[in-house]
């Protein structure tokens, strides 16, 4: 994370511009993380519309999936009961990007007025408490604050204590080509 930040704050990081499909993305992403959901006993739900999973878009997939995991993981680390959603939509479609608006919402302990300002910022957790008792370092949230940046977004949170969190992001993606434009001609498939 501190290698990350570093390399944000110094210009150095680069975002891949690959085509991938948000499906294969969040297939990926949920292996990654629903066993420790099981674990706890929190239901993880994942609402990607399958127009939008099987989209191919331009981009850096692997940052992507960076915030998502740091989002998610934060949720499971809050959540102790109820569930985890994940929910993509599309929030702008132009022809030469689409902007995606990502939601991770939970059931778990909510995050009080105050503390939602500094949320964001390197090197801060909501209170000192949480460090003690949940652990981390206060860098997830500032590096995918500049990755969403980067990739021409905004990232926020609705929260109230006691009720869960909304953290949200937008990012703009070029459109990907469909690999089944992109064979050469001449090329079949059998059926």
């Amino acid at each position: 994370d501190i290698l990350d930040l570093s390399k944000i704050e110094a210009g150095r990081l680069t975002l891949e511009a690959v085509p991938f499909r948000l499906g294969e993305l969040v297939a990926n992403l949920t292996s990654l993380v629903e066993h420790r959901a099981r674990e706890k006993g929190v239901a993880l739900v994942c609402d990607l519309p399958d127009e939008l999973a099987g989209r191919a878009f331009q981009g850096d997939p692997l940052r992507l999936e960076q915030i998502l995991l740091n989002l998610i993981g934060n949720a499971l680390k809050f959540t102790d009961r109820g569930s985890i959603t994940l929910r993509c939509r599309v929030a702008e479609e132009a022809e030469a990007a689409t902007v995606l608006r990502w939601e991770v919402t939970d059931t778990g302990i909510g995050i009080s007025p105050p503390d939602l300002a500094k949320l964001f910022s390197a090197f801060t957790q909501a209170d000192d408490s949480m460090t003690r008792r949940y652990g981390g370092t206060g860098l997830g949230l500032a590096i995918s604050k500049r990755l969403v940046e980067l990739m021409g977004g905004s990232i926020g949170v609705d929260s109230e204590p006691g009720q869960g969190s909304t953290f949200w992001f937008t990012v703009r993606l070029a459109a990907g080509a469909n690999p089944a434009d992109s064979e050469p001609e001449g090329v079949t498939h059998a059926q």
